[in-house]
């Protein structure tokens, strides 16, 4: 195939990656289990040294670097949350029958959804170029029980987003790469609440901005990679509208998406064995009060408070290559949310969480592979306290809500990897956990 026939191809493989799903799988409402079917399969351990394959691109573009020739990977996933708000607290009770509506929400993750990513690289010498696709964040929360009192505060929530980020990477020597990415970022926002009459005010708005990651990889005996990647916040500046009946208002909001640093570290150990650890921090702080601004003439009519704290995130993962064809893993997680108990609302039941997860790769042609994996996320239970004196910045006195969710993710994922040229037609990268 000639080589711009292939680049049509390859473009045409990541395009169908672009589509944006909600239900956050990792804290608040970021999507890190949407990225890499063989990053799920280790519970994300190695993302920054390349141990996750092609998708580590999406947390450290120099390990674009660490796969030779030239590689599609096209990921798909399936994140099935389950949580449910209820309440035994009297003053919630009493509140909710006087109104009458009930305390319990009914599951408030819907019916799951469906996230993309994508990958692709060109090896040209030392140098490296390719993209990604995905979809970062992502949220869907709506009650099942449309009388749920908490509507009052949330009757709906959307966040989708779609990244779209060219990368280049550059092999100094046998040690050390660098690398570097430009982030296109869209999102679009619709949050839906009750009001006291029963009618519903409907918050949304869309935008498009930029941001960049940079990283390096430094495999300084055979076997050993050591990376580390750097993911820039993205600061939307939101155009839409607040309606009510009667009503339909312009306006503006920036949103400021966090930065993060990722950290990895994969060894091989003979043949057969590789291990690999993770670690990550995100300046979720930065997620704080949010004005919402009339167009026409910047009033602030509504803040949106969250005041969330920064995350963090430790991942362990081991692989056993079974023979030529067949690889299987295991990982193991720990993440520390960013939503705490004083600022959390019945929009999300975030809380920190443990992930255990396995996966498989199978070598179907020297040229195509296939992944698979599997995680089940325990999320520790999830209490409200929208009331007087509870600190939670959310609070706005519509309605008395003081209850708890008990949540659980469980996330489903498979990619095909297919390299283009024949895998004798370039040198592994020396030192790196590649296997053709």
């Amino acid at each position: 195939m000639a080589p711009f026939r292939k680049a049509l191809v390859l473009a045409a493989v990541s395009a169908t990656a672009i589509a944006a799903a909600g239900n956050a799988s990792a804290s608040s409402f970021s999507l890190r289990s949407g990225q890499s079917a063989q990053g799920l399969g280790l519970s994300f351990a190695g993302a920054a040294s390349g141990g996750i394959g092609l998708g580590a691109m999406a947390w450290n573009p120099a390990t674009i670097t660490m796969f030779p020739g030239r590689n599609s990977q096209l990921n798909a996933t399936y994140i099935l949350p389950r949580a449910a708000f209820t309440s035994n607290d009297p003053q919630t009770l009493a509140t909710a029958a006087a109104l009458g509506l009930q305390p319990n929400s009914g599951n408030i993750g819907g019916n799951g959804a469906f996230v993309p990513a994508s990958y692709t690289n060109f090896q040209v010498g030392d140098l490296y170029i390719g993209w990604t696709t995905g979809a970062p964040y992502g949220l869907s929360s709506k009650p099942d029980n449309p009388n749920f009192v908490g509507r009052l505060y949330n009757r709906s929530a959307s966040i989708r987003t779609i990244n779209v980020a060219p990368t280049i990477g550059w092999r100094v020597n046998d040690m050390l790469a660098l690398g570097a990415a430009v982030q296109a970022q869209y999102i679009d926002i619709s949050l839906k609440r009750a009001l006291a009459n029963g009618a519903t005010s409907i918050l949304e708005g869309d935008d498009i901005a930029l941001g960049f990651r940079v990283g390096a990889t430094l495999t300084p005996w055979e076997g050993a990679t050591f990376g580390i990647g750097y993911r820039s916040a993205v600061e939307h500046d939101l155009e839409g509208t607040i309606s009510q009946p009667g009503a339909n208002l312009p306006i503006n909001a920036r949103l400021h998406l966090p930065d993060s640093i990722t950290v990895g570290y994969s060894q091989r150990l003979g043949d057969r064995w590789t291990v690999h650890l993770g670690g990550e921090w995100t300046n979720w702080s930065v997620f704080d009060d949010i004005p919402i601004r009339l167009a026409a003439n910047n009033a602030v009519i509504q803040t949106l408070s969250f005041q969330y704290r920064d995350s963090y995130y430790l991942s362990g993962g081991v692989e056993y290559a079974w023979n030529d064809r067949l690889t299987l893993r295991g990982g193991v997680a720990y993440e520390w949310s960013a939503v705490s108990d004083r600022v959390r609302t019945t929009i999300i039941s975030d809380n920190d969480r443990l992930w255990l997860s396995a996966g498989f790769g199978y070598q179907l042609t020297e040229q195509l592979r296939l992944d698979g994996a599997y995680s089940h996320l325990f999320v520790k239970d999830a209490p409200v306290n929208l009331s007087p004196g509870s600190g939670n910045p959310s609070f706005a006195a519509p309605v008395v809500y003081r209850g708890e969710a008990e949540p659980s993710i469980d996330v489903v994922s498979v990619s095909l990897t297919y390299r283009w040229d024949r895998p004798q037609a370039a040198t592994a990268v020396p030192g790196g956990v590649y296997k053709p």
